[in-house]
């Protein structure tokens, strides 16, 4: 069994109130009749709970006892917080003779519950396991990528148009995470990114993206293209890290590249989620120079007035609503309104996802400055971006 998102509690508190976290946690196991001696922390945040054949009948209840630890909230630092659990159920010897199998066939269920909602309690059951085991691969596969120095991943860059001075001249690049695994072979980062988020693996990831962007920008910077500029994406791992802007102040005295070149990018839904923090977390962040822009805006449920209470320098038009855009007029009326308060505002507009000319013809009009889409380039190796660019 395993915690649902308990890398919240270790990002947003600490790894120290995590710990105590786990101890209270193991602490309440124990306390359960009939298993005071055979639960055990797998580690991380998975206990593993083997029921003896003299307690065997009394399954159920020991289900129902551990569920409920779980209603109540755990206090910490003052607060009180929830954490639920989910668990995946084996059966011996009907799932598996051997240790290895029946842990094994117990982590497919717990990836099910988990699947399922979370919060929830999955029996194996000879399900198809066929995508668990994909998913088990990527995981086991994906730690040891991330403990190599990340040497499997590399970033790419999809350019970015000012589509607002003489001759379209591009003004930087989206630094984007590919990965090509030695095991795997070339992995979705719709696959990878939501994983390595659930994993926790998403902070050491994200700094290698921010560390190799930031070289690179410098290069361009130091090459002729003082204006070009590099952006980032931070995951809401990254941003509840409680030294986040150390990391990003490290890589910027490493580096040596202008702050002002560097913006960072977070979902307008991360955002409004918890306005009060998030705008406390953006503003320390933008003390060191760097900009933040609102990403995938208008995918979320919030409402303009956000824009103004948010610390951002730019907005990126999520492309859902440039797909019919000079055919829908919804999706039109949405971008002139958007890119009319923003100039107000003295925010700049960057419209993502463009991939026709009449897409281009139409945002022209419409005072958006940046263009971002396979139009202009698809995301691409350093070296391609350079050739082309530089």
């Amino acid at each position: 069994m395993g915690l649902d998102d308990f890398k919240h509690i270790n990002d947003g508190l600490g790894h120290q109130y995590g710990d105590i976290l786990l101890k209270a946690i193991s602490h309440s196991l124990r306390r359960i009749d009939g298993i005071e001696n055979t639960c055990y922390r797998m580690g991380g945040d998975e206990f593993v709970v083997i029921i003896p054949d003299s307690v065997y009948p009394e399954l159920e209840r020991i289900v129902r006892e551990v569920t409920s630890i779980f209603k109540k909230p755990w206090f910490l630092k003052g607060e009180d917080y929830y954490c639920t659990i989910s668990m995946g159920i084996v059966y011996f010897p009907k799932d598996g003779e051997t240790v290895e199998e029946l842990v094994r066939k117990a982590d497919i269920a717990l990836l099910s519950a988990k699947r399922g909602g979370k919060n929830r309690v999955e029996y194996y059951d000879g399900m198809d396991a066929s995508s668990s085991y994909r998913r088990l691969d990527l995981e086991k596969n994906m730690r040891t990528a991330a403990m190599n120095a990340c040497t499997e991943f590399e970033v790419f860059y999809q350019p970015i148009i000012d589509v607002c001075q003489p001759g379209e001249p591009c003004c930087g690049a989206e630094a984007l995470i590919r990965w090509n695994s030695s095991a795997l072979g070339f992995v979705n980062p719709a696959d990878f990114i939501p994983l390595a988020e659930y994993l926790g693996l998403i902070n050491p990831i994200g700094e290698y993206v921010m560390k190799n962007a930031a070289l690179r920008c410098k290069y361009w910077n130091d090459m002729g293209h003082p204006e070009y500029h590099v952006n980032v994406n931070l995951s809401v791992v990254q941003l509840l890290q409680n030294d986040m802007k150390e990391k990003v102040r490290e890589v910027l005295e490493e580096t040596k590249m202008d702050p002002a070149n560097l913006t960072l990018e977070v979902t307008e839904s991360l955002a409004i989620n918890d306005m009060k923090r998030m705008k406390k977390i953006l503003s320390d962040i933008k003390s060191l120079g760097v900009k933040v822009a609102l990403d995938d805006f208008g995918t979320g449920y919030s409402s303009l007035n956000h824009i103004r209470e948010l610390p951002i320098d730019i907005i990126k038009i999520d492309r859902c609503f440039i797909i019919d855009i000079g055919k829908d007029e919804y999706s039109e009326a949405f971008v002139k309104m958007v890119s009319e308060l923003a100039e107000t505002i003295g925010v700049r507009i960057c419209v993502e996802g463009v991939e026709e000319t009449e897409q281009v013809e139409k945002l022209r009009s419409m005072k958006v400055q940046y263009i971002q889409g396979y139009y202009y380039g698809k995301p691409m190796r350093a070296e391609d971006f350079e050739k082309k660019y530089l």
